[in-house]
């Protein structure tokens, strides 16, 4: 354990990550570090105990919670939204009749996230539903996958308060982290102990260090699918009852075996693979680590990221929580020297780019937006580039023009490697797919998926 934490903490200072917990659950033992401070500004040291912000990974213990549910007969994942909420409408009445609680689990629902400003009250998910009523398809029901970082969970978080009797906030406290013993679990990041809580820091450049965020934790509007903050060891908990078949190391059964195994084989492709894994499950990345499979569920905020990989066949999962640095790579160095330890395999590296590959530029050529993203993919000699324009005020704060310029390098005639010239910056993957009339239609990154512009 002392050579593995000298190795974070080397890490700590390569990747300029302010403080880190991390966990290892292997074979029902369980063993946590933390190093680091948690703000910056006071040098107070990270420990075990320290409170981190969970960002996504929420929508595993949403998922699990609906889950419960569905147990008791209270919910199906496959009934339309509209048994649970007859007046769900959203601008297109097919997908309003059509769209069910699985569509939001694994993000086939494709409903883009116009929900206004819906407060930080108690009924902020049922003004959300209320807000959607011409909220547009940014694909047709379950033709792709396209993340929904916070439309989706919300509503089946109304759902859930509708068929349970209690706001969602109370339903994850009373049917969820109560029996399986999270203590230190909230999903209110406005409640957390100052005391305890991890400050979120970004990193504008090397020589300025990192800085604490802006924006201390994500609007109320975000909590069903970002809102939770935890400690390593409620996160190592989490991942007992997804490796145990759904029992919590107090003994307690939280959902169904058949729930569990639902949560991990029900699952959709992604359209790009390679930067979190091949395949959706119901609040679960699924991985193809070298032939096993790895289950995954990751998280950020603005400044704090949360990564959980668990590896069923050796019975072990890894956990690593931050208030700062890189989102991808970091973990990536730390899960690659804990398994180094265990033994079982490693991160698969992202792949080459083919330099024998010839694209006819036509075909990528394009504007691909939502509301709030702009990408234009152009071509110059032959070979493609990305434009990305920034909000302004966020590229102020980060220094950044408004507009980054990036190279795609062809991995295949679908999907590219978009590296950066910034050393912050990690190296992201695309997908540009679904060819229609010579030209793709969307273009998938970060998990997200943009449509091609009509105009």
């Amino acid at each position: 354990m002392s050579d593995l934490q000298d190795h974070v903490s080397d890490l700590l200072a390569e990747y300029q990550v302010p403080g880190a917990a991390v966990g290892i659950l292997h074979r029902g033992e369980t063993t946590e570090f933390a190093l680091g401070v948690t703000d910056v500004t006071t040098g107070e040291r990270v420990r075990t105990d320290t409170v981190f912000q969970c960002g996504s990974m929420t929508k595993t213990w949403t998922a699990l919670a609906f889950m419960r549910l569905v147990d008791e007969g209270k919910v199906g994942l496959d009934e339309p939204v509209r048994t649970y909420l007859p007046g769900f409408r959203i601008a297109d009445p097919d997908v309003s009749a059509r769209v069910t609680p699985r569509h939001l689990l694994n993000h086939t629902n494709g409903i883009e996230e116009a929900f206004g400003d819906p407060g930080e009250g108690d009924d902020v998910y049922e003004r959300m539903v209320e807000n959607i009523v011409d909220a547009n398809q940014v694909h047709p029901l379950g033709h792709t996958h396209g993340y929904s970082a916070a439309l989706g969970y919300a509503i089946l978080a109304r759902v859930m308060e509708v068929v349970g009797g209690r706001r969602w906030d109370d339903l994850l406290t009373e049917r969820l982290f109560g029996p399986m013993g999270l203590t230190s679990t909230t999903s209110r990041p406005d409640r957390v102990d100052p005391e305890r809580a991890a400050t979120g820091h970004v990193l504008r450049s090397r020589d300025e260090g990192p800085v604490v965020s802006p924006v201390p934790h994500l609007p109320r509007a975000y909590g069903p699918g970002g809102g939770v903050c935890a400690t390593v060891g409620d996160v190592l908990t989490t991942a007992h009852v997804l490796l145990a078949g759904g029992v919590a190391p107090n003994g307690t059964r939280i959902v169904s075996a058949e729930r569990v195994h639902e949560l991990r084989t029900s699952r959709v492709p992604v359209p790009d693979p390679y930067m979190f894994g091949p395949e959706w499950a119901l609040g679960l990345i699924v991985c193809d680590w070298h032939g096993e499979t790895v289950y995954a569920t990751d998280g950020s905020t603005i400044g704090q990221n949360a990564r959980l990989r668990l590896l069923p066949d050796s019975d072990t999962a890894v956990a690593v929580l931050t208030n700062g640095g890189p989102r991808e790579s970091f973990g990536r160095a730390v899960f690659n020297r804990v398994l180094a330890e265990l033994g079982p395999t490693r991160v698969p590296d992202l792949p080459e780019p083919d330099p024998t590959l010839r694209l006819d530029p036509s075909r990528y050529e394009g504007v691909y937006e939502r509301p709030g993203t702009r990408l234009e993919v152009t071509a110059r000699d032959g070979n493609l580039f990305l434009t990305h324009t920034l909000d302004p005020v966020h590229a102020q704060f980060l220094g950044k023009p408004d507009q980054l310029r990036y190279p795609l390098l062809p991995v295949s005639e679908t999907h590219f490697l978009m590296p950066s010239d910034d050393p912050l910056e990690d190296t992201q993957t695309v997908a540009i797919y679904d060819f229609a009339g010579g030209a793709a239609r969307y273009l998938h990154t970060n998990c997200r998926v943009h449509p091609r512009s009509v105009a």
